[in-house]
């Protein structure tokens, strides 16, 4: 039998997952928290194989909760099931210690099914998070390696002592363009100004 936390801070969530999941064979939901602070207490308490956490949620959100409980309870397996995608809480949930990343958009017997799985010792991640995660794995060593073919003509123009005009009388473009190319270009390449930048440039062998 897989016992499962149910955490979520709304009643109706937790009545209709609670209810589906303890009609499965193998699943019993041992305990509900309607918040952080109560999933760190009943976890820790209780020790359940899985830990079903929300993400925003009163006193304390899902991801220091599950931080909490991972520092207190190593062995513990969260599987996050959230309605949100975005960065400021796919990344930190995961780094967090989080085992699992679901949408509340799952169907309940694919909900059921990660909780197996993550059971078993896998991680189960929704396509969208591991095609973050992907990304992440690959974005670029060196700052110069995100800089587009047009950034990277400008920033060997700049090296060569040419102003932003004389750049846009080259490339035939705006001078207003120019700039906003420099800025990108200094933004990520992390440096204060023009100078910093050709610097770069020469120090990584971007010029001659």
């Amino acid at each position: 039998m897989i016992n499962v936390l149910l955490v979520d801070d709304h009643e109706m969530v937790r009545i209709g997952v609670g209810a589906y999941l303890s009609a499965q064979a193998d699943i019993h939901v041992i305990a509900e928290a309607a918040n952080g602070q109560q999933a760190v207490e009943l976890g820790l308490q209780l020790r359940p194989d899985i830990i079903l956490m929300d993400l925003v949620m009163e006193e304390m959100d899902g991801i220091e909760a599950t931080k909490q409980l991972i520092k207190q309870w190593p062995e513990a397996k969260v599987i996050i099931v959230t309605s949100f995608l975005d960065d400021e809480k796919v990344y930190p949930a995961l780094e967090a210690g989080a085992t699992s990343y679901l949408l509340k958009t799952s169907k309940a017997g694919e909900i059921a099914a990660a909780i197996r799985r993550t059971y078993e010792g896998q991680s189960v991640l929704e396509p969208e998070v591991t095609g973050k995660m992907m990304s992440k794995m690959r974005k670029p060593s060196l700052p110069h390696e995100e800089l587009t073919a047009r950034e990277m003509e400008i920033l060997l123009l700049m090296t060569q002592g040419k102003t932003n005009q004389e750049i846009a009388d080259e490339l035939f473009i705006a001078l207003k363009t120019v700039k906003t190319h420099v800025s990108n270009l200094l933004s990520k390449l992390d440096v204060q100004d023009r100078t910093q930048a050709v610097i770069y440039a020469f120090k990584h062998k971007l010029a001659q």
